[in-house]
């Protein structure tokens, strides 16, 4: 279970004799914070856990103060751990880090330290730009099937429809308070407090639209001149491109790149619109569950974006790539690339497609290491979804 090797992962760094600061980054409401906590208590190591999302705790000064109280934990004890959570909210947050984690190194004062931020692009930003070898990250995606279903005892259809939103697992016998929840707490809250608080967005509404656009696309090829088609006052492609990633950093939309040898002419590719969460998805739509299943096309978007979301979120934070591939009227759904090891994943669903499978043809042309297909008479998709995307690339 991913969130079990997490907390086995973080407990053993933080016991460590080296000290690096451990930074824990993923989207909202992927259990970043309680792991935290169940590795304070576990850990026996005197702690001081604060969080920068409470009112007059975003700027350098209040940071200072609780790295003070944390020292004064380390002087009493002769070890201390300091967390702070949702890091991103303080400005300057990397500057500020780097002044206190240097001035320790100095004076010899092994404080360790775990940060959380729940905007994982603007997290990375400051960690390059500032922390460069001081640091070690822990990525925390999205929950998996297997994960939903030992919490919760979901069924397949069910995380196939919800997503793996733990918080919300309790709400899905009343539907329309379960997309409420997700609409508000969930998506609003993400928009305009991890991406709009921390970064300049000119065209806030746009970037809604194109989120939503994205959502009811999941699964497709689509242009951004055919985006630019689909939305009001939408400016032109170099900022859909910019929206499309701001939201990819915060764990809820992103957009797969075609694979292709030549890196220039992939990054310049139609993306392949991909919601990290399935639950994005039904939360927005007006079908219910009972709907949705009845719904073959609608049901079939929704499975090839599970597989997307499960490939995506189980190569976060590693060296594994995921795109995909069309040429003409041939496709392949998902390219897995790790090095030079390539795996071509078809995924069968009663999804009508402009374009045929293109396994053959992408064989032919770049003799991948296997070739996968989800679903018919391939590997079954509840067993495709309780294994990481590492497991298929062995």
């Amino acid at each position: 279970m991913k969130r079990k090797f997490l907390y086995s992962e973080l407990l053993k760094r933080i016991k460590e004799k080296r000290r690096f600061l451990q930074v824990l980054s993923g989207p909202r409401q992927t259990g970043k914070t309680t792991l935290v906590l169940q590795v304070l208590e576990d850990s026996g190591i005197p702690s001081h856990y604060v969080t920068a999302d409470e009112p007059g705790a975003r700027d350098t000064y209040w940071l200072e103060q609780q790295w003070e109280i944390a020292r004064l934990l380390l002087r009493e004890h002769n070890s201390a751990l300091l967390v702070v959570d949702e890091i991103q909210k303080i400005s300057n947050w990397s500057d500020a880090v780097k002044q206190l984690w240097d001035s320790d190194t100095r004076h010899k004062l092994p404080l360790k330290v775990i940060l959380l931020g729940s905007a994982p692009l603007l997290i990375e930003k400051g960690l390059t730009e500032s922390l460069a070898g001081r640091f070690e990250i822990i990525a925390v995606p999205h929950w998996s099937f297997d994960e939903m279903k030992e919490a919760f005892g979901w069924t397949l259809e069910q995380f196939i429809y919800y997503g793996g939103y733990p918080g919300a697992a309790d709400l899905i016998a009343d539907e329309i308070r379960w997309k409420r929840y997700l609409l508000d707490s969930l998506i609003e809250t993400t928009i305009s407090r991890d991406i709009f608080l921390l970064t300049r967005v000119d065209k806030p509404a746009l970037l809604r639209r194109l989120f939503q656009l994205g959502c009811s696309y999941s699964g497709q090829i689509l242009s951004y001149q055919k985006m630019q088609g689909q939305l009001v006052d939408a400016g032109n492609t170099v900022t859909l491109a910019h929206y499309l990633n701001l939201l990819s950093g915060a764990g809820m939309l992103t957009g797969i790149e075609k694979y292709s040898h030549a890196d220039v002419r992939q990054r310049a590719s139609s993306p392949k619109l991909q919601a990290l969460n399935t639950g994005l998805i039904s939360s927005q739509d007006h079908r219910s569950f009972a709907e949705a299943r009845k719904d073959a096309e609608y049901w079939g978007q929704l499975v090839e974006s599970c597989v997307g979301a499960h490939l995506m979120n189980t190569t976060f934070g590693t060296a594994f790539n995921v795109t995909y591939w069309r040429e003409r009227n041939h496709e392949v759904d998902f390219v897995v690339q790790n090095g030079k090891k390539l795996i071509g994943i078809e995924v069968k669903s009663t999804k009508r497609r402009s374009a045929l499978p293109g396994i053959t043809e992408f064989s032919k042309r770049f003799k991948p290491h296997r070739n996968l297909l989800i679903g018919g008479q391939g590997i079954q998709l509840e067993e495709f979804l309780s294994k990481p995307a590492a497991h298929w690339c062995s």
